[in-house]
């Protein structure tokens, strides 16, 4: 057997995976048991055993679900094409893997198929594993790739999914499912990855936050992907993942491989956080990692199309005063863009708007001690716009009809390479055009018939995605001082592929903070808080017209990525007095903030949340209690905390600008305890009691050992 390990950082915390040892000329290896991934409590893991899956399902070797490999040769004979040879490969294990302190490559082959496979898996920072398929075709006539995925397996106990739903401005709603006999399949055919995000979790029956023994398998991944669960009478049940590709995407001449994308995998025995821990350790040793994010005041909301120097100038210096640290000028900058129906694909600086171009704007930004920021959406154009009208075949379509449009736009074809070259150019050209830190690179529609002209209209995201890729990491190489974030849509472009790329992610276009508690909180299961675009909005939300205080909104945006979303001229002095308080305490705490293990704590009261940032050595906590609404009792609540040092001391305090409002008692103003000193075991045991709150508040509590 061959035991992988992960990467355990120093601590007790491991993933591993155990795999039969292959031999030449024998079965692809068997996995014979995942190890719990990160305890950070010490717990060390419980071995999965009695499970036999490959890390592909061979039908060749009597397993009788969705084959891990999907495909056939296409030939040219004497008698015509003939298709569907090749089809149900038998892999055998050409050498002995190759094993290094944090990989595993295994390669293998069917001389009668005439296809060879390697599968890698490499252990992750933090703890969590990445595996890949690459194919290659070793004959001479095509093969036809319609999937190739990697599978995990489950113990028999696992029998409760957790996956996402999700829509615009409400990204990632999670949902359960019980497993039974059959194929559970959640296919993302967005183009993008969407706003559920790709990822599933299995775990034992009613598994939370803490407890549970789950298995946590995601794309990373920004196109099409697919995940399965399945099983049958007579094979274990496992999770299955991998891109979903369209009909003739992928077709392999000889000696051409294809490659999935990485499948990034997690195992806890103590429920979702850890997995969570465990991916935001990884995120953490990014090369393109934030360390400090600045505060943003994007001016969407303030102004929408409304371009006008002397506006902006008055929200720069409003912005400066308060302690902004970066303004970003959002869309309406370009060519013909006065609404969201012309313009996109015309990527040059439209003078009726500009007549000297962006650079007054951005020197005067920069001369307020702030970065400059620009919106783009380079994969998108408008028929409104001379790109379109010059070249109408750089629309990606299936025929010669034009799909229907979404946000009056249409997607331009980057795998041509006439319209790849145009947009690089032309924004290549804006970003040299003056000092611009910062770009909010967004991607408003799915990919719908999303052909290439280019190929005769056949299927293209595959290659599109690529494309995007390629194109960003260009961009990226050309102007390294420069900063991207994500953006599509809001939330609906947010993987553990794109992460590598970029240093932010808007995480949803609703700014409402009532319903951005529960966005962030489970964006978080996958992205470290740091990524997370969390702004303070208008008093009353524009998409739900909701009215909130200062403070509640304030306090929901500081434990992500800060920034504000709010036309701030039309705030009292007042509020902005205020505004700036909790930018100088976001400011004094982000560096905690977004280095700590994020804890989420399990409540009984469902009109409550908690949740809060641990450090490393367990020397302080911060942490948030959320009451959402009216609760259906007078009990208050227990917020029992994790992973503290359990026999050292705390003193706990009320920190944040905002003093905490009980509905029914009075609140020691010294903190929830007064000036007690108690244990890491007894706050994880016996915990915090809140009284029940206004609604719509937020307490803030700071934790330091005494």
């Amino acid at each position: 057997m061959i035991v992988f390990p992960g990467n355990d950082l120093g601590g007790p915390e491991t993933t591993r995976l155990a795999l039969a040892s292959p031999r030449p000329g024998g079965d692809l290896p068997k996995v014979l048991g995942v190890q719990a991934a990160p305890c950070f409590d010490g717990c060390g893991g419980a071995e999965m055993t009695n499970l036999n899956t490959s890390l592909l399902l061979e039908h060749a070797t009597g397993v009788y679900l969705h084959p891990g490999l999907t495909g056939y040769r296409i030939a040219q004979g004497p008698e015509g094409i003939r298709a569907g040879r090749s089809w149900s490969p038998r892999f055998l294990v050409e050498d002995q893997p190759e094993q290094t302190v944090d990989s595993l490559t295994i390669k293998a082959r069917d001389d009668d198929a005439r296809l060879g496979l390697e599968t890698r898996v490499e252990a992750m920072a933090g703890g969590s594993l990445r595996i890949r398929h690459t194919l290659r075709n070793l004959g001479t006539d095509s093969f036809l790739l319609e999937g190739l995925e990697v599978r995990l397996p489950l113990d028999d106990q696992q029998t409760q999914i957790l996956d996402f739903a999700g829509r615009h401005e409400r990204e990632r709603s999670p949902q359960r499912h019980d497993l039974a006999d059959g194929a559970w399949v959640r296919e993302f055919r967005w183009g993008r990855t969407g706003f559920e995000g790709p990822v599933v979790m299995v775990g034992t029956p009613g598994f939370n936050f803490h407890h549970g023994r789950v298995l946590c398998v995601q794309p990373a991944w920004s196109g099409n992907t697919v995940l399965r669960v399945d099983r049958n009478s007579a094979t274990p049940a496992g999770v299955s993942a991998g891109e979903l590709l369209l009909p003739g995407e992928v077709v392999l001449d000889q000696g051409q491989e294809y490659s999935t994308p990485w499948i990034v995998v997690t195992a806890s025995d103590h429920g979702m956080d850890p997995i969570m821990n465990s991916l935001h350790a990884w995120e953490r040793t990014l090369p393109e990692h934030p360390h400090e994010q600045p505060v943003i005041l994007n001016v969407w909301e303030a102004i929408t199309f409304n371009h006008d120097f002397d506006t902006l100038r008055d929200l720069s210096d409003r912005a400066a005063h308060i302690g902004v640290e970066r303004l970003v000028l959002d869309d309406g900058w370009f060519h013909l863009r006065r609404d969201d129906k012309a313009g996109l694909g015309d990527w040059w600086v439209d003078p009726a708007v500009w007549p000297q171009g962006l650079e007054p704007l951005a020197d005067y930004v920069h001369k307020l001690g702030m970065q400059f920021g620009l919106w783009f959406e380079p994969e998108m154009i408008n028929p409104n716009s001379d790109a379109f009208r010059d070249h109408p075949e750089w629309v990606m379509r299936a025929s010669t009809r034009n799909p229907e449009l979404q946000r009056n736009q249409l997607v331009l074809d980057l795998t041509n390479p006439r319209a790849f070259n145009h947009v690089l150019k032309a924004m290549t050209k804006v970003l040299e055009s003056c000092q611009i830190d910062y770009v909010k690179w967004d991607h408003n529609r799915d990919l719908l018939e999303a052909g290439s002209q280019a190929h005769g209209g056949a299927p293209a995201i595959h290659e599109q995605t690529l494309a995007y890729y390629r194109l960003l990491d260009i961009l990226r190489a050309r102007f390294p001082k420069v900063e991207w974030e994500s953006c599509a849509s809001g939330g609906g472009r947010i993987d553990l592929g794109v992460i590598e790329k970029i240093r932010r992610f808007w995480n949803s276009d609703m700014t409402d903070a009532l319903s951005r508690q529960m966005i962030q909180r489970w964006t978080e299961q996958t992205v470290a808080p740091e990524y997370i675009g969390a702004h303070v909005s208008q008093p009353s939300s524009q998409q739900t017209g909701r009215t909130y205080s200062l403070d509640f909104r304030a306090a929901t945006a500081v434990f992500g990525s800060m920034g504000i979303e709010w036309d701030i001229r039309r705030a009292s002095e007042e509020d902005l007095e205020r505004l700036k308080e909790w930018i100088t305490w976001y400011k004094a705490n982000r560096g905690f903030l977004h280095s700590g293990r994020v804890v989420r704590l399990d409540l009984a009261d469902p009109s409550v949340l908690a949740h809060g940032v641990v450090a490393p050595d367990c020397s302080r906590a911060i942490l948030a209690h959320v009451q959402l609404d009216e609760s259906q009792h007078n009990r208050g609540v227990y917020l029992r905390i994790p992973g503290l040092d359990p026999k050292a001391r705390y003193r706990l305090a009320w920190t944040g600008p905002a003093k905490p409002r009980a509905s029914l008692e009075p609140l020691d103003p010294t903190g929830p305890l007064g000036t007690a000193e108690v244990t890491g075991t007894y706050l994880e045991r016996v915990g915090i009691r809140i009284p029940r709150c206004q609604p719509e508040t937020i307490c803030l509590i700071d934790l330091v050992r005494v």
